[in-house]
């Protein structure tokens, strides 16, 4: 015959073990929030991190220079071409005049560098790239363009934008794993606490026959219930902290360079996976905690 399941009594018997252990319901629900937290706080500077990469990646750029016997109205048609390139987000031109005026201003006490002709100087374009992990070879493209003299880069700074993304960026799933394996098992051994004292109760209804799923079912809902209330209060405290610690940045001169992403288009996708998280904590550290009483 095949076993149906009411998980309509699972839920209420869920619910009601929560209130009925109100104490240890409260210290699950707490341990859950600081896992939450945590690991939401870091992946938030991990996002935040990536943007802050992502924009210093696109001012980083190369110098493509004009061949001197084109005039000025043809090297601007250029730019075109050059934005064809596959990676070039786009082609900023620079006259050689206004490459005078900027080159005077940056050695402006050097006088090694005063009084040189416009001559020495060259029409240009500053190329922004889409991945600059690609430099080189987008570099290379940019030579072949009919009217390009020459290039100038720094693919060294490149590079060490590239490394340093990648580590950051494997740190940071290393460490959001790390979280969510000891959470698990905080909460797990929060949840134990909590079935101990109802050992007896479970011994008497295995020599009743229940089954091991009737009476593993509602400590599932039961942890999944205390997951979610705590990704609900982790979230809106997720919420107060990273406003709170956005504005302090945002207002300070010390560290106005930093830019913080706003956290409502983040919103959805935060509370998501603060659900998501919280029930896999809940039902699993339920399940952990459960087995060892199941072995009568």
């Amino acid at each position: 015959m095949k076993q149906r399941y009411n998980f309509g009594y699972f839920l209420s018997e869920g619910l009601h073990s929560i209130f009925t252990h109100g104490f240890m319901s409260f210290a699950a629900v707490c341990m859950i929030v600081c896992c939450l937290l945590i690991m939401g706080s870091f992946s938030l500077v991990a996002v935040n991190a990536e943007h802050m990469f992502s924009d210093l990646e696109q001012e980083n750029q190369f110098t493509a220079f004009i061949d001197e016997s084109y005039s000025q109205e043809e090297a601007r048609a250029l730019q075109s071409a050059l934005e064809a390139v596959p990676n070039v987000a786009r082609a900023e031109f620079m006259t050689k005049e206004e490459a005078q005026t900027e080159f005077e201003a940056d050695y402006q006490d050097n006088p090694l560098f005063e009084g040189l002709p416009s001559t020495v100087y060259r029409d240009r374009f500053h190329i922004y790239l889409d991945d600059i992990s690609k430099l080189a070879e987008t570099e290379a493209k940019v030579k072949q363009v009919a009217g390009v003299a020459g290039t100038q880069s720094a693919p060294e700074i490149a590079e060490g934008f590239t490394v340093v993304r990648n580590v950051a960026g494997a740190v940071a799933v290393i460490l959001v794993v790390i979280l969510l394996a000891v959470s698990l098992f905080i909460i797990s051994n929060t949840i134990k606490l909590a079935t101990f004292n109802r050992r007896e109760e479970i011994a008497i209804m295995k020599m009743c026959g229940a089954t091991n799923g009737f009476i593993r079912w509602p400590f599932v809902f039961e942890g999944m219930l205390l997951g979610l209330t705590g990704a609900l209060v982790a979230f809106f405290l997720q919420w107060g902290v990273y406003t709170l610690v956005g504005n302090a940045i945002s207002t300070s001169d010390t560290i106005s360079l930093i830019t913080i992403l706003p956290f409502q288009p983040m919103a959805l996708n935060v509370l998501g996976i603060f659900a998501g998280v919280g029930l896999v904590i809940g039902a699993g550290g339920s399940v952990l905690a459960i087995h060892k009483f199941l072995q009568v």
